[in-house]
């Protein structure tokens, strides 16, 4: 449900515990779902609701006093989210204390996604091209170091900020990752929200307060030049419609002008980073939208900048596409067979973009094998139509 991910936030902040946190507002809901109406404010029942859960088992298990007093000492949702505070919202607070240097940088962007996002873990491990199985262990290795190294629920000062930061716009941008891959919205079913519209709320909100960061604002340039485009990712049978393909004239130019407004803005502080590259990347797209066609020139020579900024085979995959472009099927496919296929088995592009090149170079049998494995990875059912649509035509 909606409230998830806000509630949690508080929660962790109070009971200093992210399962514990979890595992009240999962009682709560429960209850929730029992009662014959709703209650008038959802998230402050729920909250309140959690937080006796939890009391009542810190209680039972005999916790320090101390701690159970401070944590009877709170009697109303308003006593956590409207505490004044540098950051001015409890779920982006949660998430620079999620981001805490003691954990690695993806683990850190991990339990972030999963806590304060809402996000499953089975979407988690796809963002990180892993089992999910996997994703489950660190999630989980990372809340004991949390709760056994105990690191403090609280904002470090502003001037340590710029550490977490790093980490913090990472677990942004896979959370919108998630959310743009899944141009039908089954994601936000899943979470209970607009997860991209909750992104870039947040993006906003962290390059507003760090306007000295040009990266916050490469992010946040990032996601509005993507947010621009989702009136004509669909057709009108729900299927993604591929980039290339839109209908410019649906594309919001006032989020395309403030996206531009923000990349002047983080080009004057002299520091270049990935999420301007990217911005950079999807600006250069949207300019289709004026001058009637992509320079793909400009596009290869951004991703060899981003391949040096964040080598990746996600990144030397999306160069390649872009190398099709320019120089041919044939050398997009040489440089996508130069890549780690056995750790790229998991993620749908890598087979969607062999089938596309694949298709070009003429070799349809392989083709269409290779959206057949796309397939087989459940994708969203957007992706999956369009998908099964260019299989159809081959």
């Amino acid at each position: 449900m909606a409230a998830r991910p806000r509630v949690v936030a508080a929660l962790a902040a109070q009971l200093r515990d992210l399962d514990a946190a979890e595992e009240a507002f999962d009682s709560a809901a429960e209850r929730a779902l029992a009662l014959p109406e709703a209650p008038r404010d959802v998230s402050a029942w729920l909250f309140v609701a959690a937080k006796r859960r939890a009391l009542d088992g810190i209680r039972k298990a005999a916790a320090e006093a101390r701690g159970t007093e401070a944590l009877a000492q709170v009697t109303e949702m308003a006593d956590i989210l409207q505490l004044p505070d540098p950051i001015p919202d409890e779920r982006l607070r949660l998430l620079f204390i999620c981001c805490h240097p003691a954990l690695g940088a993806e683990v850190r962007a991990g339990l972030a996604l999963k806590v304060i996002c809402g996000l499953p873990v089975g979407r988690i491990a796809q963002l990180f091209v892993v089992s999910e199985q996997t994703m489950f262990q660190r999630i989980t290795r990372a809340k004991i170091k949390v709760r056994e190294a105990g690191i403090a629920f609280e904002l470090p000062p502003r001037r340590a900020w710029a550490e977490r930061l790093g980490a913090v716009l990472l677990a942004l941008e896979l959370a919108f990752t998630a959310a743009y891959a899944d141009a039908g919205g089954e994601l936000s079913a899943d979470v209970g929200e607009d997860l991209g519209a909750e992104v870039e709320r947040l993006a906003l909100l962290v390059a507003e307060l760090l306007p000295e960061e040009p990266e916050a604002s490469g992010l946040a340039a990032l996601v509005l030049l993507a947010r621009s485009r989702a009136a004509a990712r669909l057709d009108a049978a729900g299927a993604m419609v591929p980039l290339s393909q839109q209908d410019v004239a649906r594309w919001d130019f006032a989020r395309i002008e403030q996206a531009r407004a923000l990349m002047e803005q983080a080009a004057r502080a002299g520091r270049s980073g990935p999420c301007q590259v990217m911005a950079a990347i999807q600006l250069t797209h949207a300019r289709r939208a004026f001058d009637g066609a992509v320079d793909w020139d400009a596009v290869l020579r951004l991703y060899d900048v981003l391949l040096v900024l964040r080598p990746s085979p996600m990144v030397a995959l999306s160069r390649a596409l872009a190398l099709a472009q320019t120089q041919g099927a044939e050398a997009g496919l040489a440089a996508l067979e130069a890549l780690p296929a056995e750790r790229l088995a998991l993620a749908r592009p890598w087979h969607a973009a062999r089938a596309d090149l694949l298709a070009r170079a003429g070799q349809t049998d392989a083709a269409r094998e290779a959206l057949g494995m796309a397939l087989a990875l459940d994708p969203p059912r957007a992706e999956r139509l369009w998908l099964e649509a260019r299989r159809a035509m081959l």
